[in-house]
């Protein structure tokens, strides 16, 4: 046990001895009463410090350092309020055995001093030690035979003596770290040496840990968890929500004076949970600590170079010297982080600040040097985009306010097209929101542009984009420019349907293609898979399918990854759609669901209007009769909907809109649903078809059968076989028998028609044998129409086919051919192609925690306040979530975890 100073210094001016008289041992000498310069021992560098009220003793730390008593030397090195002195003093006050302690300080004149210390803490804590060790006079130096002495008179001890050595990183004297491993070496099971330092020791720790010789306990032990955090904030009377504390964990990284100096401010606060969510750290008792005990420890030049890297997130030794001005810093980062000066070590010569450290450090560099941060924030831009780190690049160049550099970077790079896909998306939108109408030039204009045609503003972006052009016209501008503003033109082209100008914009594209860098669209495989989907949505628009194919099929074979999967995604719905236009409802259904697991792979949410996959799901639901699964696909569609839609989009979900409502027997709203109402420049054939066959069967349903037959009149004859047997039916229905023979006899010469196409017109011709008397035809044609029908699970034309064809169908053998999948009996045919149930992922706790808050209709920004986390760690929450639950939007999440039993 330790003697208190008061009981030392009456004996030992009694010429006595307290520890040898104590322990009935007259070996050792008495403790001298004062150190080489005369001074008395200072009682306070020789006891463990007292540990707070509000002190938490962890098991898990504990048990570790309990391994100090089986290895030589133990050393637990930490920042600045880590915790490890207490850790330490904890231990030892309940080890049950003595414990030498000994608190180093700066400015103790030499070895002598350390090794006077040294003994009189030994002799302090009971360690008996000969008469004939000595004690050193000299302040400066001590004789080695001296401490050979003392580590034989240490090796011969049955019971290792424990010493401490607290604030071990003041002693910066090689000698003296040398002094020490001989003694620890040749004292051999005689001492367990336990070092408390912020910085590595200058010992030979390479050799103690070959050796299994060494116990280490470091920072990131040290940290607490949010368990640990949890019961010490309750130490100091505050009891807060897990999501609070976590917060707090994650913005100290578990620091244990952070912590404690946080509880305690948040003590005197009227509500603790807000205080340590919203505390300013430069505002801090935090701050304070972190001046006095690791800035102001620094030399003027290194504080200088703390404060300027404190404007970026990591920072390397080139990055450091161009936001210093200054050569050689590379030594100079690699000491910071061995002192534990919260300079951590990311790898690869790689650094970052702790967070709180970085916090103060921007605000006291705003005191210190006002106006400096912008021009520090844009030489690191500047660096960084030359070393290609575009995104911190363009995150510095905001920060300093110089939107021309940040703009410029952004489309030199070709990086326009990450507007419109990526994870990155929604923060570059947010990034260049800050940017305001002052600062012209095209560059500007075209960001300006793609960010309002992403969110479908498209009287804004064409608005941004003619402004953008008039610059290229008076400037000879990059390649890079150029081919970024002709991909705005094929997607503005493809916002307003106008197949010209979609087909010039990729021609320009291929021409200057050859003046881009080649690593540049290496780079970005995103811009060649929207140029194409673009032209191909609008050939697509023209009713050109087969070209419109080509370009959509070429899109969808860019290589897959992040950067594409948003425009593949995009092509296979437009190829979907072709495909059930022309009939084939397998083919449709196999592309659409492709272009779902697209995205979902990634952890992508949808963009606005991106969901024509999902339409087309809902135009084969119709087909097929399951009205409530088109209603749910058309809903989920429409969660996403913005206030424009590109035509084929609108057109394709007026499409299902109108069938569905046919089908629910509901001809009046069918017929308002029918014009998709999107303003074009060209008439898109199929989509005119498609308004007329609506409206015609909204006035066969209501027995208008004239003013029917004169709506379609107006439609063309030479039609896309997309919609030429829809057509012959409905002029067969409004009696224009002729016109829908001539109709149905112009598809046999198109062999890529599948059974939606055929099996309509092969009714078509049934009803007209039926009506001509030819009852052996109609059936004929009415078995092979449900044998085709039958493969695809067609259901549609027959329901919608009228009595007469129906009464048919409930004559044998067409009976048969019916059962089970068209009419009720018989077994029901196995559909060819089955979508896989959703496999669902374990999701993380903070995941359900997320889950539980869409439930309850809380925004991102709200879920983020109530998290105590920020708003894109969110959203990177929530596509998880998507990704694991198999879905795109919230509320298909909320349902399917309700359905799996999540919530």
């Amino acid at each position: 046990m330790l003697i208190e100073w008061s009981v030392i210094q009456s004996f030992t001016e009694r010429g006595g001895d307290p520890v040898a008289t104590k322990n009935g041992n007259t070996r050792g000498p008495a403790v001298a009463a004062a150190d080489p310069l005369g001074e008395p021992f200072l009682q306070t560098r020789l006891a463990p410090p007292g540990r707070p009220a509000t002190f938490l003793r962890r098991p898990r730390l504990v048990e570790h350092l309990d391994q100090a008593l089986d290895t030589p030397l133990t050393m637990v090195n930490g920042s600045a309020g880590a915790g490890k002195t207490l850790l330490v003093a904890d231990w030892a006050a309940r080890l049950g055995q003595p414990v030498a302690w000994f608190t180093n300080e700066a400015g103790d004149q030499g070895a002598g001093m350390f090794w006077a210390y040294v003994l009189h803490a030994l002799q302090a804590a009971g360690v008996s030690l000969g008469a004939d060790i000595g004690c050193p006079a000299d302040a400066s130096r001590v004789d080695h035979k001296l401490l050979a002495r003392l580590a034989d008179e240490l090796s011969g001890h049955d019971r290792p003596a424990i010493l401490v050595l607290d604030e071990f990183d003041r002693q910066t004297a090689p000698q003296t770290a040398e002094q020490l491993e001989f003694v620890l070496h040749h004292a051999g099971p005689g001492l367990r040496l336990i070092l408390v330092t912020r910085t590595e020791p200058l010992l030979p720790l390479h050799r103690y840990r070959a050796a299994a010789a060494m116990t280490e306990i470091r920072d990131a032990e040290l940290a607490f968890t949010p368990d640990e955090a949890a019961d010490l904030l309750e130490l100091h009377g505050l009891r807060l929500p897990a999501e609070a504390t976590r917060a707090l964990v994650e913005r100290t990284r578990g620091w244990a004076a952070g912590l404690r100096l946080c509880a305690m401010a948040a003590q005197e606060s009227e509500d603790p949970e807000a205080y340590l969510r919203e505390f300013e750290a430069g505002r801090s008792a935090v701050a304070d600590f972190l001046l006095a005990e690791v800035l102001k420890r620094q030399t003027a030049r290194t504080q200088d170079l703390l404060l300027r890297v404190s404007v970026v997130d990591r920072f390397c030794p080139a990055l450091a010297e161009a936001l210093t001005g200054r050569s050689g810093l590379e030594p100079v980062l690699a000491g910071l982080h061995r002192q534990n000066a919260f300079v951590e070590d990311l790898g690869h010569s790689w650094y970052r600040l702790h967070p709180l450290f970085g916090e103060i450090l921007r605000a006291h560099l705003r005191a210190r040097h006002p106006g400096l941060e912008p021009e520090l924030h844009r030489r690191a831009g500047q660096w960084l985009r030359a070393t290609g780190a575009l995104p911190e690049a363009l995150a510095h160049g905001a920060a300093a306010g110089d939107w021309e550099f940040t703009a410029g970077a952004f489309v030199d790079d070709l990086a326009i097209g990450q507007l419109f896909t990526g994870l990155r998306a929604d923060d570059l939108a947010e990034l260049f929101a800050r940017m305001g109408p002052e600062v012209t030039g095209a560059a500007p204009d075209v960001v300006r542009a793609a960010r309002d045609l992403a969110e479908h503003d498209l009287e804004r972006g064409l608005n941004h984009l003619r402004h953008a052009e008039e610059h290229l016209a008076e400037e000879a501008l990059d390649p890079a420019l150029r081919l970024s503003c002709v991909l705005l033109e094929s997607l503005a082209a493809r916002l307003t349907g106008s197949p010209s100008r979609a087909e010039k914009a990729v021609a320009t594209a291929e021409e200057l293609r050859h003046e881009v860098p080649a690593h540049l669209l290496d780079k970005h495989p995103e811009l060649t898979a929207l140029l194409l989907t673009h032209l191909g949505s609008t050939r697509l628009w023209a009713g050109s399918f087969d070209e419109a194919r080509a370009a959509l099929t070429e899109a969808a074979g860019c290589p897959s990854g992040v950067a594409t999967a948003l425009p593949r995604q995009d092509s296979l719905g437009h190829l979907a759609l072709i495909d059930y236009l022309n009939g084939w409802l397998g083919r449709a259904e196999r592309k659409a669901l492709a272009a779902l697991s697209e995205t979902e792979q990634f952890g992508l949410h949808r963009p606005p209007g991106a969901d024509l996959g999902r339409l087309v799901l809902a135009a084969v639901a119709v087909d097929r009769g399951d009205l409530e699964q088109a209603q749910a696909l058309l809903e989920e569609a429409a969660d996403s909907a913005p206030a424009a839609l590109d035509p084929v989009t609108a057109a394709g979900r007026s499409l299902v809109a109108a069938r569905l409502l046919l089908a629910r027997g509901d001809p009046r709203a069918a017929a308002a649903a029918a014009d998709p109402a999107v303003p074009a420049d060209v008439a898109s054939p199929w989509a005119e078809v498609h308004t007329a066959l609506v409206t015609s069967a909204a006035h066969l349903a209501e027995g208008r059968p004239d003013t029917a037959a004169k709506v379609l009149d107006d439609v063309p004859y030479g039609t896309e076989p997309a919609y030429a047997a829809e057509l012959a039916w409905a002029q067969l229905a409004a009696g224009n028998r002729d016109a829908a023979l001539d109709l149905v006899d112009h598809l046999r010469t198109r062999s890529r028609t599948g059974p939606g196409v055929t099996v309509c017109a092969a009714l078509v011709r049934a009803r007209a044998a039926q009506e001509a008397g030819d009852v052996a035809t109609a059936r004929k044609l009415l078995a092979r129409a449900l044998l085709e029908a039958r493969r695809e699970r067609l259901r549609r034309p027959f329901l919608e086919a009228g009595p007469r064809i129906r009464h048919l169908l409930d004559t044998p053998p067409l009976q048969s051919l019916a059962a089970g999948w068209l009419t009720p009996g018989g077994p029901a045919p196995r559909a060819p192609e089955e979508r896989a149930p959703l496999v669902v992922e374990e999701l993380s706790g903070r995941e359900r925690e997320v889950l539980r808050r869409l439930a309850q209709m809380m925004s991102t920004e709200e879920i983020a306040a109530d998290l105590y986390v920020s708003v894109n760690t969110v959203k990177t929450h929530l596509k998880s979530v998507y990704r694991k639950l198999g879905v795109n939007r919230r509320g298909e999440a909320v349902r399917r975890a309700r359905e799996r039993g999540l919530m």
